[in-house]
Protein backbone atom coordinates (compact mmCIF):
# COMPACT_ATOMS: atom_id res chain seq x y z
CA UNK A 1 0.00 0.00 0.00
CA UNK A 2 1.36 3.46 -0.87
CA UNK A 3 0.58 7.12 -0.46
CA UNK A 4 1.56 10.18 -2.51
CA UNK A 5 3.50 12.64 -0.35
CA UNK A 6 3.60 16.43 -0.52
CA UNK A 7 6.08 16.43 -3.44
CA UNK A 8 4.06 13.97 -5.50
CA UNK A 9 6.38 11.06 -4.71
CA UNK A 10 5.02 7.57 -4.06
CA UNK A 11 6.04 6.35 -0.64
CA UNK A 12 4.94 3.41 1.53
CA UNK A 13 2.16 4.25 3.92
CA UNK A 14 3.90 2.36 6.73
CA UNK A 15 7.40 3.54 5.96
CA UNK A 16 8.16 4.60 9.54
CA UNK A 17 9.35 2.37 12.37
CA UNK A 18 5.99 2.28 14.18
CA UNK A 19 3.11 0.41 12.59
CA UNK A 20 -0.31 1.87 11.92
CA UNK A 21 -1.75 -0.43 14.58
CA UNK A 22 0.08 1.43 17.38
CA UNK A 23 -1.97 4.54 16.60
CA UNK A 24 -5.13 2.90 17.94
CA UNK A 25 -6.10 2.56 21.57
CA UNK A 26 -8.20 -0.31 22.92
CA UNK A 27 -11.72 0.18 21.59
CA UNK A 28 -14.64 0.18 23.99
CA UNK A 29 -17.86 -1.56 22.94
CA UNK A 30 -19.98 0.73 20.82
CA UNK A 31 -17.25 3.35 20.52
CA UNK A 32 -15.38 4.55 17.45
CA UNK A 33 -11.63 4.31 17.01
CA UNK A 34 -10.04 6.79 19.44
CA UNK A 35 -6.59 8.01 18.40
CA UNK A 36 -3.61 7.92 20.69
CA UNK A 37 -2.92 11.54 21.80
CA UNK A 38 0.75 10.63 22.22
CA UNK A 39 0.96 10.16 18.45
CA UNK A 40 -0.43 13.66 17.94
CA UNK A 41 2.16 15.08 20.31
CA UNK A 42 4.97 13.16 18.59
CA UNK A 43 3.94 14.44 15.16
CA UNK A 44 3.69 18.07 16.28
CA UNK A 45 6.99 17.89 18.16
CA UNK A 46 8.69 16.36 15.13
CA UNK A 47 7.28 19.15 12.97
CA UNK A 48 8.65 21.85 15.26
CA UNK A 49 12.06 20.19 15.39
CA UNK A 50 12.29 19.87 11.61
CA UNK A 51 11.21 23.46 11.05
CA UNK A 52 13.99 24.61 13.35
CA UNK A 53 16.67 22.28 11.98
CA UNK A 54 15.94 22.08 8.26
CA UNK A 55 13.47 24.85 7.37
CA UNK A 56 9.97 24.85 5.95
CA UNK A 57 10.66 23.33 2.51
CA UNK A 58 12.30 20.22 3.95
CA UNK A 59 9.63 19.72 6.59
CA UNK A 60 7.68 17.32 4.42
CA UNK A 61 5.13 14.78 5.58
CA UNK A 62 7.61 12.00 4.82
CA UNK A 63 10.27 13.71 6.95
CA UNK A 64 7.78 14.24 9.77
CA UNK A 65 6.80 10.58 9.57
CA UNK A 66 10.41 9.47 9.91
CA UNK A 67 11.20 11.85 12.76
CA UNK A 68 8.02 11.03 14.73
CA UNK A 69 8.38 7.29 14.01
CA UNK A 70 4.78 6.95 12.85
CA UNK A 71 3.31 5.80 9.57
CA UNK A 72 2.26 8.42 7.05
CA UNK A 73 -1.27 6.99 7.27
CA UNK A 74 -1.41 8.10 10.92
CA UNK A 75 -0.51 11.62 9.81
CA UNK A 76 -3.03 11.79 6.96
CA UNK A 77 -5.82 10.64 9.28
CA UNK A 78 -5.24 13.79 11.32
CA UNK A 79 -4.09 16.39 8.79
CA UNK A 80 -4.85 16.63 5.09
CA UNK A 81 -1.86 18.82 4.20
CA UNK A 82 1.56 19.81 5.42
CA UNK A 83 0.29 23.35 5.99
CA UNK A 84 -2.36 22.17 8.43
CA UNK A 85 0.25 20.24 10.46
CA UNK A 86 2.55 23.26 10.59
CA UNK A 87 -0.34 25.49 11.65
CA UNK A 88 -1.15 23.21 14.57
CA UNK A 89 2.52 22.90 15.50
CA UNK A 90 3.14 26.63 15.78
CA UNK A 91 -0.25 28.36 16.06
CA UNK A 92 -2.34 25.93 18.10
CA UNK A 93 -4.02 28.53 20.33
CA UNK A 94 -6.11 25.80 21.94
CA UNK A 95 -2.91 24.69 23.68
CA UNK A 96 -2.01 28.17 24.94
CA UNK A 97 -3.28 29.85 28.08
CA UNK A 98 -3.90 33.51 27.34
CA UNK A 99 -2.83 35.98 30.05
CA UNK A 100 -5.20 36.24 32.99
CA UNK A 101 -6.73 39.67 33.55
CA UNK A 102 -5.31 41.41 36.64
CA UNK A 103 -7.37 44.61 36.68
CA UNK A 104 -4.34 46.60 35.52
CA UNK A 105 -4.85 47.24 31.79
CA UNK A 106 -1.26 48.20 31.04
CA UNK A 107 0.09 45.15 32.87
CA UNK A 108 -2.38 42.92 31.05
CA UNK A 109 -1.46 44.29 27.61
CA UNK A 110 2.23 43.97 28.48
CA UNK A 111 1.64 40.28 29.27
CA UNK A 112 -0.18 39.83 25.95
CA UNK A 113 2.68 41.52 24.09
CA UNK A 114 5.32 39.33 25.73
CA UNK A 115 3.36 36.17 24.99
CA UNK A 116 2.79 37.01 21.32
CA UNK A 117 6.39 38.07 20.77
CA UNK A 118 7.74 34.93 22.45
CA UNK A 119 5.64 32.72 20.19
CA UNK A 120 6.51 34.54 16.96
CA UNK A 121 10.23 34.69 17.81
CA UNK A 122 10.52 30.93 18.30
CA UNK A 123 12.86 29.46 15.64
CA UNK A 124 10.19 27.05 14.35
CA UNK A 125 7.70 29.88 13.90
CA UNK A 126 10.19 32.14 12.15
CA UNK A 127 10.96 29.28 9.78
CA UNK A 128 7.33 28.40 9.11
CA UNK A 129 5.67 31.75 8.49
CA UNK A 130 7.24 32.56 5.07
CA UNK A 131 6.22 29.14 3.73
CA UNK A 132 2.71 29.41 5.14
CA UNK A 133 2.26 32.87 3.62
CA UNK A 134 3.12 31.42 0.22
CA UNK A 135 0.60 28.61 0.73
CA UNK A 136 -2.10 31.06 1.79
CA UNK A 137 -1.48 33.05 -1.39
CA UNK A 138 -1.99 30.02 -3.63
CA UNK A 139 -4.80 28.23 -1.78
CA UNK A 140 -7.99 30.19 -1.25
CA UNK A 141 -9.65 29.80 2.12
CA UNK A 142 -6.64 28.35 3.95
CA UNK A 143 -5.85 31.51 5.89
CA UNK A 144 -9.50 32.02 6.77
CA UNK A 145 -9.55 28.55 8.31
CA UNK A 146 -6.57 29.39 10.50
CA UNK A 147 -8.14 32.66 11.60
CA UNK A 148 -11.37 30.92 12.55
CA UNK A 149 -9.62 28.22 14.54
CA UNK A 150 -6.74 30.04 16.19
CA UNK A 151 -7.11 33.81 16.00
CA UNK A 152 -10.78 34.32 16.80
CA UNK A 153 -10.58 32.88 20.35
CA UNK A 154 -7.78 35.34 21.15
CA UNK A 155 -9.75 38.24 19.66
CA UNK A 156 -12.75 37.28 21.76
CA UNK A 157 -10.59 37.22 24.89
CA UNK A 158 -9.26 40.69 24.05
CA UNK A 159 -12.82 41.96 23.61
CA UNK A 160 -13.80 40.57 27.02
CA UNK A 161 -10.76 42.23 28.60
CA UNK A 162 -11.61 45.65 27.19
CA UNK A 163 -15.31 45.26 28.01
CA UNK A 164 -14.40 44.86 31.69
CA UNK A 165 -12.12 47.88 31.53
CA UNK A 166 -14.72 50.19 29.93
CA UNK A 167 -18.22 48.90 30.74
CA UNK A 168 -19.78 52.23 29.72
CA UNK A 169 -18.95 51.63 26.04
CA UNK A 170 -21.43 50.11 23.65
CA UNK A 171 -20.78 46.57 22.46
CA UNK A 172 -20.02 47.90 18.98
CA UNK A 173 -17.47 50.42 20.28
CA UNK A 174 -15.82 47.79 22.47
CA UNK A 175 -15.58 45.37 19.55
CA UNK A 176 -14.08 48.01 17.25
CA UNK A 177 -11.51 49.01 19.86
CA UNK A 178 -10.61 45.41 20.63
CA UNK A 179 -10.09 44.70 16.93
CA UNK A 180 -7.84 47.72 16.57
CA UNK A 181 -5.79 46.78 19.66
CA UNK A 182 -5.49 43.18 18.53
CA UNK A 183 -4.46 44.15 14.99
CA UNK A 184 -1.75 46.47 16.30
CA UNK A 185 -0.56 43.79 18.73
CA UNK A 186 -0.39 41.16 15.98
CA UNK A 187 1.33 43.33 13.39
CA UNK A 188 3.89 44.78 15.81
CA UNK A 189 4.89 41.48 17.41
CA UNK A 190 4.91 39.55 14.13
CA UNK A 191 7.19 42.04 12.38
CA UNK A 192 9.45 42.32 15.41
CA UNK A 193 9.61 38.59 16.04
CA UNK A 194 10.41 37.71 12.42
CA UNK A 195 13.04 40.38 11.85
CA UNK A 196 14.68 40.98 15.22
CA UNK A 197 13.58 38.12 17.43
CA UNK A 198 14.00 38.67 21.16
CA UNK A 199 16.77 41.27 20.99
CA UNK A 200 15.88 44.14 23.35
CA UNK A 201 12.54 42.42 23.91
CA UNK A 202 11.65 44.06 27.23
CA UNK A 203 12.06 47.58 25.87
CA UNK A 204 10.02 46.72 22.77
CA UNK A 205 7.26 45.11 24.83
CA UNK A 206 7.05 48.09 27.18
CA UNK A 207 6.77 50.58 24.31
CA UNK A 208 4.18 48.43 22.55
CA UNK A 209 2.12 48.02 25.72
CA UNK A 210 2.19 51.80 26.17
CA UNK A 211 0.76 52.31 22.67
CA UNK A 212 -1.83 49.56 23.11
CA UNK A 213 -2.99 51.05 26.41
CA UNK A 214 -3.45 54.50 24.89
CA UNK A 215 -5.46 52.99 22.03
CA UNK A 216 -7.55 50.82 24.37
CA UNK A 217 -8.37 53.69 26.73
CA UNK A 218 -9.16 56.24 24.03
CA UNK A 219 -11.23 53.88 21.90
CA UNK A 220 -11.90 54.09 18.18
Amino acid sequence: MSHRNDFGEISPVLSADVSEHSDRQVQQPGAGRPRDPEVDRSILQATRELLTETGYQKTTISAISRRAKVGTAAIYRRWATRESIVEDAIFGMQDVDLPTATGDLHADLLAWTRMFLDRIAEPATRSAIPGLLSAYHHHEGVYERLVGRAELPAREAMTELLAREAPERTAEATQATANAVFDLLMSATTMRGLTVGLIDAESFCARTADALTVLAESGV
